[in-house]
């Protein structure tokens, strides 16, 4: 394996990685955090990119990637999680998510549109490309990794650059959440990216990426995307911290009500003439990489498992799917899907944990099904919670958990399943011997 198949290889999963949520996630926790600015960023790095490096290393080390991991619970559940997993982030919320995003702070800063007939036009443009682009998973890389993202980060460069220039090192006073746990806020905006639940499907893209450039031994593999993913971990890093400063040094002429505004807001002050367009482009190009990687790693599992339909079949089906559900609009997309990621997030870390620790310490079955069955239901908790269903005295019980008021209340209680599953497995293969 060579260090230009492996440095494009890290181009592209850095693509994959970088959609729009990243974009306007970093610039808000640099507005909100002012001067608690790097404990703030450091959290969001924890979650934002070692926690999806984590997941790409997890899944490259077992022999059968997402499949492999959830069959160590059950062969069922494993089946089950990944087919929930490729379809949440995948045809039901990630892809129309992001074609989405990439209409409704991309294409509308360059061309004023409303109503409906625009977004169907856009959609069918945007998946017209992301089909041409992914129906050859061969070429993903060539495409992705050697074209698509050093545009991408060419356009991001021109932007960071111009406001380390212009913009002077000032910062406010951190809003209330970020002036007491500015590390936490930041970590937690960090998890809220999802990108270790879209690493477990991107997991795949680079992996069969690896295979189609000559990589063939589970050394080579492991090897490689390892190499992949630090390049595309210290890529999201510097942009991370880059988008992330500029939010903080942003001057405070008026108010902001997300990301996107402080960002649209920086490229109209950096370049008065074309700043929309700009920004424009950025969205669309991160938002096209992200749809594209999502659609290979979509169809490359379902053709694994039912191979009676072709790869570029999958491609067929997913796009089409997601041309459907995206002319639904973003509001919909997001009310249907929160309460499937809220389920499947916490079950995801905690399986790349569990499945990272085997291969340190060891671990047998139940070291795994009683966390995971602990995750899930804290997980179902949630899915209740953020539909209006939970009861108030539960939740009172619930508070006593550490972390649980900031949605992590499965955190401890997993760990100490996890603790105590394996000290079972250590009984049971003695009592075996």
């Amino acid at each position: 394996m060579s260090k230009k198949n492996i440095l494009f290889t890290g181009f592209m999963l850095f693509s994959l990685f970088f959609g729009a949520g990243n974009l306007i996630f970093p610039p808000f926790l640099g507005l909100e955090s002012g001067t608690n600015f790097a404990p703030a960023i450091v959290g969001f790095l924890i979650t934002g990119v070692l926690l999806p490096f984590m997941a790409i290393l997890a899944i490259a080390l077992s022999d059968n990637g997402l499949l492999s991991m959830g069959s160590r619970v059950h062969k069922v559940f494993g089946m089950i999680f990944a087919i929930i997993i490729y379809m949440s982030i995948g045809a039901f919320y990630g892809i129309p998510r992001a074609s989405n995003v990439a209409y409704e702070l991309g294409f509308k800063q360059i061309v004023e549109a409303n109503g409906n007939l625009p977004l169907l036009i856009f959609s069918l443009v945007f998946f017209g490309i992301t089909y041409y682009i992914s129906l050859n998973p061969k070429k993903i890389v060539d495409r992705i990794g050697q074209f698509l993202t050093p545009i991408l980060l060419l356009v991001l460069g021109v932007l960071v650059v111009q406001a380390f220039i212009k913009f002077d090192n000032i910062s406010s006073a951190p809003a209330e959440d970020y002036a007491s746990t500015p590390f936490v806020n930041g970590f937690l905006e960090g998890y809220f990216t999802m990108d270790a639940v879209a690493a477990l499907a991107f997991g795949i893209v680079v992996i069969n990426a690896l295979k189609d450039k000559g990589s063939r031994s589970k050394s080579e593999l492991v090897k490689g995307t390892l190499g992949a993913g630090f390049i595309a971990s210290i890529g999201l890093a510097v942009v991370y911290f880059s988008l992330g400063w500029i939010g903080k040094v942003i001057p405070k002429e008026q108010t902001f009500g997300n990301g996107a505004e402080v960002l649209t807001a920086a490229a109209s002050m950096l370049f008065p003439s074309g700043g929309g367009l700009l920004f424009g482009i950025i969205v669309i190009l991160a938002c096209l990489t992200t749809c594209v990687g999502l659609i290979n790693a979509c169809s490359r599992f379902f053709n694994e498992i039912y191979p009676k339909f072709s790869y570029q079949a999958y491609v067929a089906i997913f796009v089409l799917f997601a041309l459907v559900v995206s002319n639904l609009g973003l509001n919909a997309i997001l009310a249907l899907a929160i309460p499937l990621l809220v389920f499947i997030y916490p079950i995801s870390i905690v399986l790349v944990i569990l499945s990272l620790s085997q291969h340190v310490v060891g671990g047998g079955k139940m070291m795994y099904r009683l966390s995971i069955f602990i995750t899930f239901v804290f997980a179902l908790y949630e899915v209740f919670a953020s539909t209006g269903y939970s009861s108030d005295r539960v939740t009172e019980w619930l508070n006593v958990i550490p972390f649980f008021e900031h949605g992590l209340g499965w955190a401890v209680p997993a760990f100490v399943a996890a603790v105590a599953g394996y000290i079972l497995d250590k009984f049971d293969k003695q009592g075996n011997k």
